[in-house]
């Protein structure tokens, strides 16, 4: 993928003058853009940045411009020289005029593919896609990405389900899924009768929070967010979301850091998992609706 290429400007249509800009997620692209254009709004529908002004097409073009500029034209360039040198194989790879990343559904691997500056998802392809310039990025995370690939191939994990430490790991989950409670660090408590995602039971929408801090350590084998210090976590208490809530929830903006989802344990959903969880809750509301049968 060339890099203008990726960069996109069009005038908006309408009453309201404007234009619409398109360009890779990068943490510090997305930075700079929003100092450069702070009346700029995210469209989710389109999928791009609307700058409001009789002008924006112009400074659009000015700041494209400009960052083309300052961005390494030879970073593919090395990227593809530190692959011959440093060839990863693995059957979850393809390379190509890039990259191409293709695993089993995995959560871990889609947050560590959201770590890779420039990688994206390419749905008609149903696979990641990672420009050479990120193969550095790509090849520190491989070991994470390959080993949660290979715990989610169907053999693996039917294997892990026939198992009787598995067994017996299930009903402990569900036992506690069943309490509808999560740990949440007292001083960064999550927002209340909003969707948020979670490490261990997905997005949820929490209620309450409970005064009495964690004790028993053995909640660190069902919650892996929790640190050495349990006095500093609280428990919250959740329910699950009903599909308007999660139509109506706004997405994050920004993803949260890696580290900080990893110790807080919770994070604002973006819009492909907001998307996600809709999905899933359609589809086990039609299996409940034909379970019952017609009225």
């Amino acid at each position: 993928m060339e890099i203008a290429s990726a960069f996109r400007v069009t005038p908006a249509e309408g009453e309201r003058p404007g234009a619409f800009a398109v360009f890779p997620y990068d943490r510090d692209l997305v930075r700079r853009f929003r100092d450069a254009f702070p009346r700029a709004r995210w469209r989710s529908e389109e999928q791009c940045w609307f700058v409001p002004g009789t002008t924006a097409l112009r400074r659009l073009d000015t700041w494209i411009s400009r960052e083309l500029q300052t961005l390494d034209r030879h970073a593919d360039d090395r990227g593809r020289d530190a692959f011959a040198f440093e060839p990863l194989e693995s059957p979850y790879l393809t390379v190509g005029d890039d990259l191409v990343v293709r695993t089993p559904y995995s959560r871990t691997v889609v947050e560590a593919m959201r770590r890779i500056p420039w990688a994206r998802w390419d749905p008609a392809g149903k696979a990641w896609r990672v420009p050479f310039r990120s193969y550095e990025d790509l090849l520190t995370l491989w070991p994470e990405i390959e080993e949660a690939a290979r715990r989610n191939e169907p053999e693996a994990r039917r294997a892990r389900r026939l198992s009787p430490q598995a067994q017996e790991a299930i009903r402990i989950v569900q036992a506690e899924r069943r309490r509808q409670r999560y740990p949440v660090p007292g001083d960064d408590l999550p927002p209340l009768e909003q969707p948020v995602a979670t490490r261990s039971w997905g997005i949820v929408v929490f209620e309450e929070i409970a005064a009495e801090p964690l004790s028993d350590p053995g909640l660190r084998d069902l919650y892996p967010h929790l640190e050495e210090h349990l006095g500093r976590y609280a428990w919250a208490h959740w329910r699950r979301p009903v599909l308007q809530e999660l139509y109506r929830a706004r997405p994050a903006r920004e993803p949260d850091e890696p580290g900080l989802r990893a110790s807080r344990g919770w994070w604002l959903p973006d819009r492909e998992e907001l998307r996600e969880a809709a999905r899933r809750l359609r589809q086990a509301e039609r299996a409940a609706r034909a379970r019952v049968g017609p009225d």
